[in-house]
This record gives C-alpha cells, sequence and structure tokens, in this order.
C-alpha cells in the first residue's frame, strides 16, 4: 500500500484514532503524569479528544462539516484550547492552529505539505512552551518523528512509509525522556526525582504519531 497524498478523510481518520488510542490508554498516561505531574494528562487528552470528535463532525454553524483542512484544524485546535485543562490542551491547541495555518484552505496534503504543516504545529508548540530537546516534554518526540518524516520524504519514500518511520523515532523519543531530569512544567518542580520516569506529554505525542501511521496503513511494531 502507497500514497503520496492525504485526504480530508483520512485526516479525520487520524484524529479519531488518537482519540482511541488516549482513550484506551488513558489510565497509563494518568499514572505516568501522577509521578511527575498532575495526574490529569490522561482524562485532559480523552476528554479534549472527545470534545473534538463531537465538534468536528458540525464545524460550521449550519451543521456542516469543515470541507477544507485549515477549517479542520482550527475547529479542532480552538476545541482543545478550550476544553482541555493544563498544559495540554493550549500545547496541543496551538499544534493544530499552526497546522491548519499554514496547510491552508486545500483537501489533500501532499508529504511537502504535511511535514510543513506538521512543523508549523512544532513550532507552535516551541512557541507556547519553550521547549528544547532534552527537556523531558513532548518536544523530545516530536522533533525526531518531524526529522525521520522528513529523512524518508528525502529519499522517495512515500506519505506511509515517512509517517511510519516517525512514528518509530516518536516511540524512540518518548523512551529516551526516562533518564532526564526536567526542565520544564510541572515536572521540573521535582528535580533529580523526575529522572526514571517517561513524561507524559512525549508519551501522547508517540500516540499522535502512532495514530498518523495507523491511518494511512502502517504502523510498525
Amino acid at each position: 500500500m502507497t500514497t503520496d497524498t492525504v485526504s480530508l478523510d483520512q485526516l479525520v481518520a487520524w484524529l479519531a484514532r488518537f482519540r482511541e488510542l488516549v482513550s484506551q490508554q488513558q489510565g497509563y498516561l494518568t499514572e505516568l503524569d501522577s509521578a511527575i505531574g498532575d495526574a490529569d494528562h490522561g482524562s485532559n487528552m480523552t476528554r479534549g479528544m472527545t470534545a473534538v470528535m463531537e465538534k468536528i463532525g458540525v464545524s460550521h454553524d449550519d451543521g456542516t462539516q469543515a470541507t477544507l483542512v485549515d477549517e479542520l484544524f482550527k475547529s479542532v485546535g480552538m476545541t482543545l484550547v478550550t476544553s482541555v485543562g493544563g498544559a495540554s490542551g493550549p500545547l496541543y491547541g496551538t499544534f493544530f492552529l499552526r497546522m491548519g495555518t499554514t496547510a491552508g484552505p486545500v483537501t489533500t496534503l501532499d508529504g511537502a505539505a504535511l511535514s510543513a504543516a506538521l512543523r508549523a504545529g512544532l513550532g507552535g508548540v516551541v512557541a507556547r512552551g519553550k521547549a528544547e530537546a532534552g527537556d523531558k516534554t513532548m518536544f523530545d518526540a516530536m522533533a525526531p518523528a518531524l526529522d525521520a518524516l522528513d529523512a524518508s520524504l528525502a529519499t522517495g519514500g512515500d506519505c506511509v512509509t515517512a509517517t511510519a518511520a516517525a512514528f518509530s523515532a516518536a516511540k524512540a523519543g518518548r523512551d529516551a525522556t526516562e533518564p532526564l531530569v526536567a526542565r520544564k512544567g510541572r515536572a521540573s518542580y521535582l528535580g533529580e526525582r523526575s529522572s526514571g520516569h517517561l513524561d507524559p506529554g512525549a508519551t501522547s505525542t508517540a500516540l499522535l504519531f502512532e495514530a498518523l501511521a495507523d491511518t494511512l496503513g502502517q504502523a510498525p511494531a
């Protein structure tokens, strides 16, 4: 199975799969967050993505669905910002808002456009949270995922292959947060005690890329 573009329907399916994964992993995400955060990441993400899936089916006042990528992601981003507490709502909300702005009023994304939108999303996360590599945040999963996606596209990979590579890199980035000492957010208050735990945001970010790889048809084990 190969694909050179991602359709609006596939983007909606990506969001639905992400909602499914965070719901399935709600307890685990909360367990991770209870060790170094406020013990609400799982519930916040589940509530937020449930609200997203309820909203995007009726994105317009007249009850019609979004028909363009920028409309879709604007609706997703605003829903997350307004429905999710803690840091995850503003961070994920900004991520999707920036994705929509960069994608523009289109109905499909090719590999380059998908990469550009995701990169803009990461830029929004950085602008909002000021995170850098090694801070023990979602950045540590997202940045390597996008590097892997770009590397795959640069060597002729299609969107399926590239998103599978992104998922693998996101998992590795997530796992690499375990020994780190947090330098941002609630976890940073713990100092050295934050080491030895996976970062919840990096873990949900890996689920985001798992959902994308799943949706496009190839998720490595």
